[in-house]
């Protein structure tokens, strides 16, 4: 389901217990100079991303200070985050001029500890080929690095390589708990286009052999996937990016599955084993 761009006024734009994808939760942050936001989602452990901006991030009694180092957009420098326990008290305090802040949740009933990650933690892997049209650059907040430290969640940043291109390519999805083949993983996604008048399409394809859903993405769009096959792709000319949420029902580990009539392009496109790798 595509949600489409809006003032979200800072509620949460995918909350607790969503009907849709009833493991994740989403909410955007938006805080000028010395403004501060404070919140606590029970049930839910939580990452604080700055898409750009910094903040200082006070988690229970431990505060992180400098997140986050982009300026202009999500392009303008690297990724850092801090990743918060169940239910604990955050508070976020703006000390850039602004910031537009990403809190990703998936559901867990653990209790851990709260930690930073910075820009030297962050794991990267580029994969793809211009030739394939699917040459892209992962970026990995809450990668598998930290299994052990974090419960169901996963955080990543995709970014097309050059202009236009596939992303989630071949078809694959993760809506069944059926090891070793699937795992069950709620994934939520918000999208931003270089340049902002960019465009791309989301397609959703809930049963084989039946023709899916396809979505016009545009600068700020959300997705929620509950069900099915769904790669997108950027028109030519834009380049894309799209923060993703993962929250798993059983493992933290993701096993994708891969449509079996597109299956057979794992082994044309360079590097995607290694980016399967990387999400278990």
């Amino acid at each position: 389901m595509h949600i489409p761009p809006h003032d979200n006024h800072n509620r949460p734009i995918i909350d607790v217990d969503d009907a849709r994808v009833p493991l994740n939760y989403f909410n955007i942050v938006k805080l000028t100079a010395g403004q501060s936001f404070v919140y606590q989602v029970p049930g839910y452990e939580t990452a604080i991303v700055p898409a750009t901006g910094t903040v200082d991030v006070t988690v229970g009694g431990e505060t992180f200070n400098a997140i986050g180092q982009r300026g202009s957009d999500v392009w303008d420098g690297e990724p850092e985050g801090v990743y918060a326990p169940v239910a604990a008290k955050v508070r976020m305090t703006c000390t850039s001029d602004k910031a537009e802040v990403f809190v990703a949740g998936a559901r867990f009933d653990g209790e851990l500890t709260p930690f930073a990650v910075r820009t030297a933690d962050i794991d990267k892997i580029q994969y793809g080929s211009d030739d394939t049209k699917t040459h892209r650059k992962i970026k990995h907040i809450l990668g598998t690095k930290y299994h052990g430290r974090v419960g169901r969640l996963l955080v990543s940043e995709l970014f097309t390589v050059g202009q236009g291109g596939w992303s989630g390519f071949p078809p694959h999805k993760h809506d069944t708990d059926r090891l070793p083949l699937e795992t069950r993983h709620d994934e939520t996604y918000s999208f931003r286009f270089r340049p902002k008048h960019g465009f791309g399409l989301q397609l959703v394809q809930k049963e084989d052999g039946k023709v899916g859903d396809a979505y016009h993405l545009v600068d700020g769009s959300t997705v929620v996937l509950e069900k099915g096959y769904h790669p997108c792709v950027a028109a030519p000319g834009y380049e894309m990016y799209y923060f993703t949420i993962l929250g798993g029902m059983s493992q933290r580990s993701l096993v994708q599955f891969f449509q079996p009539t597109h299956a057979y392009q794992v082994e044309t496109i360079p590097g995607i084993k290694d980016m399967i790798a990387k999400f278990k």
